[in-house]
Order: C-alpha cells, then sequence, then structure tokens
C-alpha cells in the first residue's frame, strides 16, 4: 500500500533530487559558474568577492527554478544587474542567458564525467504506484530532463513529461509559480486535487501549495526539512520508500 490520500490518482514528480541524484550536480554547477563570474567581476571592480554559498544560495535563489530564473534571482539578491541576452548567448558572454548556459555546459560535462543515478527507493514507490493504477508524470525545470531519464533508465515509468524545453516552448512560468505541475496533471486527465507533487526545492513545494494540489511531499535530501513545511508541504520524508513502509 502507498501512504497517500484516498483521493490521489496521480503523481507528479520532479527530477533532481527527488528521482535521480542529479541535484548536487546542478549545486556544483552553479557554485562553480556564479563564483568564477564573481570573482572575474570582483577583479574588475576591485569590489570584495562574496561567493555563492552552499547550501544557503542554491535553496533560497535557484534549486527548482527555471535556469534564467535562478540567474537572475541570485544576481538581484547581491545587486547586480545584467541585460537579458538572448538564448543563443556563448557561456563567456555577460548576460543572463550566457550565465544560464555556461551553467548547463558545466551540468552536462559533470554528469558525463560523473554518470547519473536514480534514488532507487524513488524508483520502488514509482514501480507500486503504477502497479496500483496511479498514473505518472515528471515535472522539472531542466531542459536535460528527458536525457537524464534515459541515462538512469527510468522514461518508461511516466505517462509525461513536463520539463524545461516543454515550459519554453509552451510559455509555461516556472516554479514557484504552479504552472507547470498544472500542465502535467493535465496531461494525466487529472484534476489538481486527486494529484501529488513530489518535490526537494523550496520554490517546488511552493509551486504545488499554489495548485492547490490535494498532497505536497517534501524530500529532504539537505536537512531542510522544517523550510519544505513552511513553504507548503503536506508531510516531508528523506525517502519516496518511506511511503511505502507506513501503514495507510
Amino acid at each position: 500500500m502507498l501512504d497517500l490520500p484516498d483521493a490521489i490518482t496521480a503523481c507528479l514528480f520532479d527530477l533532481d533530487g527527488v528521482l535521480t541524484k542529479t541535484a548536487k550536480v546542478h549545486a556544483t554547477a552553479w557554485k562553480q559558474m556564479f563564483d568564477e563570474y564573481l570573482r572575474c567581476r570582483a577583479e574588475r571592480s576591485g569590489e570584495p568577492c562574496h561567493e555563492f554559498r552552499l547550501p544557503e544560495d542554491y535553496e533560497q535563489y535557484v534549486d527548482g527554478k527555471p535556469r534564467c530564473d535562478g540567474v537572475m534571482s541570485f544576481l538581484q539578491a547581491r545587486g547586480i544587474e545584467l541585460a537579458l541576452g538572448t538564448p543563443g548567448d556563448p557561456p563567456d558572454a555577460e548576460t543572463i542567458y550566457g550565465l544560464g548556459t555556461r551553467k548547463n555546459d558545466l551540468v552536462l560535462e559533470l554528469i558525463s564525467k560523473q554518470g547519473a543515478e536514480p534514488y532507487v527507493g524513488s524508483v520502488r514507490f514509482v514501480e507500486r504506484a503504477r502497479e496500483q493504477g496511479l498514473r505518472t508524470a515528471v515535472v522539472s525545470s531542466s531542459t536535460n530532463c528527458q536525457d537524464v531519464l534515459l541515462a538512469v533508465g527510468i522514461e518508461h515509468l511516466f505517462e509525461a513529461r513536463i520539463d524545461g524545453a516543454v515550459a519554453e516552448r509552451e510559455q509555461l512560468a516556472g516554479k514557484p509559480a504552479p504552472d507547470t505541475f498544472l500542465a502535467g496533471a493535465r496531461a494525466l486527465h487529472t484534476e489538481p486535487a486527486h494529484a501529488a507533487v513530489f518535490e526537494d526545492a523550496l520554490a517546488g513545494v511552493e509551486a504545488g501549495r499554489a495548485g492547490c494540489f490535494g498532497w505536497v511531499v517534501g524530500v529532504d535530501r539537505t536537512g531542510h526539512a522544517q523550510a519544505l513545511r513552511e513553504h507548503g508541504a503536506d508531510v516531508v520524508v528523506g525517502d519516496l520508500d518511506e511511503l511505502l513502509e507506513r501503514s495507510p
């Protein structure tokens, strides 16, 4: 049995940090990209360099958000304004898109070197959910979502995928707005009240709460359970297989 409310008929899963062990890769790439940029900027201006802090800056400004939103959010917090640029900007361009491209290049480089793995407990939960007739979708801000799902061999477990590429194409607002999760529910022909959201990011649980979903599960991989609750999680677990072990 699954420890979910009886009304839940569909499950919407974030990717990085919920299904796959790639959140740390993203955090490392964000820090490397921002620290390199901040050091260069400090050298030019003579001002102090305040580096990107883990996990605080990652959790507060970039985790779960579309790439450019994360870049803007962090830079604004440091009082830095840059031109937006265009999606085709190269990684050395001093624009929002340029920094985002650099971060994505670093993620792909790290995944190529280190590989990607799924969380075994999460895979077990998704398999059990499907066995019990629940519908499943992945809702991720990542534009590399499909490649990661294929790399770890779990793409077949999901009926729909709403990722960064889909969001850009359909002009869906990123998390903490609920738009991508609402699109996931539509893809499964499910009302939000009958869908559960599974998220490790503060922006993600905010999105689940804003969309009036039937159940919002926070996944605490980094010791921020209380923050997940404060941002909208109905329940917080360390891994999804905990929802298999509890009594219904």
